[in-house]
C-alpha cells in the first residue's frame, strides 16, 4: 500500500479532504526562508509525528532528506548561528533526536551540542528565563518555551543532564507567576521584566490580551516536555501536568460554539471597544486540540479533554480545510519592533489571515497525528 493509500485510509473518519491536503502540502513544501528556522522545523516535527502514527516511512524520509544535508560531519548546520540568540531558532533541532536515534551518526549529536551552546550561554531574565530573542531584550514570549524547552529537555534526557531538566522545571515554574492571569486563568502573549516597553503594563509587565496562538505554542510545549518522565522525575511531572490541566480547564471556558478558539481568546465575537472582527482562527485551535489529545494519551488529562480535542481538530477540518487549503491562519503577530506592534485588540486583528502558512498546517500534522493515536489505542 502506498504511502497516500495509508493516509487516505487511517484518516477517512476525520474528513475527505485531509490525504489529499497533507500529500500535496508536503509535497509542493519548499523552505520557508533561508535559514535554520522554525517554521520548517515545525512541520519536519509534524511529518515525524505522522511517521510515528501511522508507521509509514515517507514521513520520515521526507525530513531526512531535507534535514540530513544540512548537517556536516563537524556537526556543523547549515543556516544556522546561534550567535543571534534567537529562541526560535533552537526549534527546529527537536527533529535531530530522530536522526540520531534512527541513524546513530555522530554528526547529529554534534549538531544538537552546537544549539545546547546557544542556549548556555543565551541572555536570560533576572528571574531565570530565557529571553526570547537577542533583540527583545528582558522579554519572555509564550511562544519561546514551545521553541526551546523541549528542546532542552531532551538533551536532558539523552545526556543525563539532570541540571537541565530542574532549568527546565524553574522556567516554567516562573511563568504563571508572571503571565497568568488570576481571574481567567489565561496567559498574556507576553512579559517585560523591565517594564520598559510600550506594550507592558507598567505595574506587571504584560503584554494587554490573551493572544490565542501564543497559548496554543504554550499548552503544545507543556505536552511535549512531559515525554521526558524520566529526566523530569515524579514532582516535575506532577509540575507541569498541573500547569497543562489549569490551562487547558481555562482554555475550554472560552472555546468558540464551533469548538474553535479565537485570535484574541476572552473577546469571542465581541466589538464592545469599536473594533469588530475578532475571528476563530485555526492554528491556536489545532495547537491546542493537539494539546488536549495528547495529553489525554500520556494520562495528564481526562478522556473527556481528548474528545473535545478531537472535537476542535474535526471543527477545523469541517471549517477551514480543503484538499488544497487550510485557511484562517493569523500569518504572524509579535510584541514591539519596527513598525511598533503595541498588542493590543486592534493590533491582533490588523494581522491578515492567510492559507497554508506552515505555523497552522504543522498543527494539522501533529493534531491529526494524535487523532490517529487515539484510533490504533481504542480511545
Amino acid at each position: 500500500m502506498s504511502a497516500k493509500q495509508v493516509l487516505t485510509e487511517q484518516t477517512a473518519d476525520l474528513g475527505e479532504s485531509v490525504a489529499p491536503f497533507i500529500e500535496g502540502y508536503l509535497e509542493r513544501w519548499r523552505p520557508y526562508k533561508p535559514g535554520w528556522v522554525y517554521e520548517d522545523g515545525i512541520i519536519f516535527k509534524g511529518a515525524l509525528d505522522l511517521w510515528r502514527a501511522t508507521g509509514e516511512a515517507a514521513f520520515f524520509d521526507f525530513v531526512h532528506e531535507r534535514v540530513a544535508p544540512r548537517v556536516a560531519a563537524d556537526g556543523t548546520i547549515d543556516g544556522y548561528d546561534g550567535s543571534e540568540f534567537n529562541i526560535d531558532n533552537i526549534c527546529a533541532g527537536k527533529v535531530l533526536f530522530t536522526l540520531l536515534e534512527s541513524s546513530g551518526e555522530a554528526r547529529f549529536q554534534r549538531a544538537i551540542e552546537s544549539q545546547i551552546r546557544q542556549l548556555s550561554v543565551h541572555p536570560r531574565t533576572k528571574s531565570g528565563n530565557y529571553w526570547h530573542k537577542q533583540i527583545y531584550p528582558n522579554q519572555v514570549w509564550l511562544d519561546g518555551l514551545y521553541m526551546a524547552q523541549p528542546f532542552q529537555l531532551a538533551y536532558a534526557a539523552l545526556a543525563e543532564r539532570r541540571d537541565l531538566a530542574d532549568d527546565t522545571l524553574r522556567q516554567f515554574a516562573h511563568v504563571p507567576r508572571v503571565l497568568r492571569d488570576q481571574q481567567t486563568g489565561l496567559y498574556y502573549h507576553g512579559w517585560d521584566e523591565s517594564r520598559s516597553e510600550r506594550w507592558a503594563n507598567p505595574e506587571t509587565g504584560c503584554s494587554p490580551c490573551f493572544w490565542g496562538r501564543a497559548m496554543g505554542w504554550y499548552v503544545m510545549a507543556l505536552a511535549d516536555c512531559l515525554d521526558f518522565r524520566g529526566i523530569l522525575g515524579s514532582d516535575g511531572v506532577s509540575m507541569l501536568g498541573e500547569q497543562l490541566r489549569q490551562t487547558t480547564e481555562a482554555l475550554l471556558r472560552v472555546r468558540s460554539e464551533a469548538g474553535l478558539w479565537y485570535q484574541v481568546l476572552d473577546r469571542g465575537g465581541s466589538d464592545s471597544d469599536g473594533v469588530g472582527g475578532n475571528y476563530e482562527e485555526a492554528s491556536a485551535s489545532l495547537m491546542i486540540a493537539y494539546a488536549l489529545m495528547k495529553g489525554q494519551r500520556l494520562g495528564i488529562l481526562p478522556a473527556s479533554a481528548g474528545e473535545q480535542g478531537l472535537k476542535s481538530l474535526q471543527a477545523v477540518v469541517r471549517e477551514f480545510l480543503s484538499p488544497r487549503r487550510l485557511d484562517g491562519i493569523c500569518g504572524v503577530a509579535g510584541l514591539g519592533n519596527k513598525p511598533y506592534r503595541d498588542g493590543s485588540f486592534a493590533y491582533y486583528l490588523s494581522e491578515p489571515i492567510v492559507a497554508n502558512d506552515p505555523k497552522g498546517v504543522s498543527a494539522l500534522l501533529l493534531a491529526v497525528s494524535e487523532a490517529l493515536r487515539r484510533t490504533s489505542l481504542g480511545a
